[in-house]
């Protein structure tokens, strides 16, 4: 299989930390699959925060990740690595990868890819992956998230944010989001939020306090820390769970450690990429007994944007960059 493949591809680098205009096309070998890994023919590549971030200097790749951007994809597997079974050459997958997505070829470990099931388009496939594993991780795991407790999501609109909203509803959760004007609010509410606050125009922990009656929240999901952080635990109930997963507003921040302790709050946050294969090959298995099946029979779909062709990869970082989009930002590479 891999001799009927090109030695080399054209895939998008970074020439150097900057904007936009440093993703640049480079010519570099196709990678060869190792053991427990397969190699993919990328049909679409998901557009995340994390990429954006690499690109500007601040996120590196892990020791031994490929230094292309992109964290997600989707395509046909065309070789397989010694050991690997499943996926099979010429499955459909999608697949969490440590980077190397904005490529035509990727490698990914073969138990962190998931089948793509009839009725899920390729582009939807490779907006799955990162804010699946990364909402199923810190709302469910590290939140311990259960029926009928409510959560307040930071960038209700973005691919997380959507994510949450759709996980929220399939597993009986109320969401209350924070977006940053009345139409994103109103596209909010129209994905099933059940409350969203234009964090411009209105003080959120007033409004939380008024929703939930002055009890507050039990699960914060925040994308943003500094500052936001003591305003956040200002909206939790008793024995609430902060959880960070970005910092964009900062990575310092105050908060009334005598408050955490008297009200038995807990914060506790993560980073996906830097995780061990062995722990995603775990949160994958788990996503694919819990979630998947949802994903089978239609009840769970990304919330999709704009995509763009691999070559405009520059255009894409701009979108996100402006905060127009709702839901995933892809990349078309096939």
């Amino acid at each position: 299989m891999l001799a009927s493949l090109p030695a080399t591809m054209v895939a998008i680098g970074i020439a150097a930390p900057g904007g936009p205009e440093v993703l640049r096309g480079e010519d570099i070998p196709v990678p060869v699959p190792g053991p427990g890994q397969v190699l993919i023919r990328v049909a679409h590549a998901g557009v995340n925060r994390p990429d954006v971030v690499q690109r500007q200097g601040f996120y590196p790749a892990p020791p031994g990740a490929s230094p292309i951007p992109g964290l997600e994809v989707s395509g046909h597997v065309v070789a397989a690595g010694d050991g690997v079974i499943d996926p099979a050459p010429g499955m459909a997958v999608a697949a969490l990868v440590n980077g190397g997505g904005y490529a035509p070829f990727c490698l990914a470990e073969a138990d962190h890819c998931l089948p793509v099931p009839e009725g899920l388009s390729l582009a939807e496939a490779a907006a799955l992956p990162e804010a699946l594993f990364t909402v199923w991780h810190n709302v469910f795991e590290r939140a311990y998230a259960r029926d009928g407790e409510t959560i307040l999501v930071h960038g209700g609109t973005s691919g997380i944010g959507t994510m949450t909203i759709a996980l929220a509803r399939l597993f009986g959760l109320a969401t209350i989001v924070t977006c940053g004007s009345a139409d994103k609010c109103a596209r909010a509410l129209e994905l099933g939020a059940d409350h969203a606050i234009d964090y411009k125009t209105t003080d959120f922990v007033e409004e939380v306090a008024a929703i939930t009656g002055k009890r507050g929240v039990e699960i914060v999901l925040d994308m943003v820390a500094g500052d936001y952080v003591p305003r956040n635990l200002k909206c939790l109930a008793d024995d609430g769970r902060h959880v960070t997963i970005a910092v964009q507003g900062g990575v310092r921040a105050q908060i009334n450690m005598a408050e955490v302790m008297r009200r038995r709050l807990v914060l506790t946050g993560s980073t996906l990429r830097a995780r061990s294969d062995a722990f995603k090959a775990a949160l994958a298995s788990e996503i694919r007994e819990a979630v998947w099946p949802l994903v089978g029979e239609g009840l769970l779909r990304p919330v999709m944007d704009v995509s763009f062709p691999l070559a405009d990869a520059a255009a894409a970082h701009r979108r996100m960059e402006q905060g127009s989009h709702v839901g995933k930002i892809v990349l078309d590479v096939d």
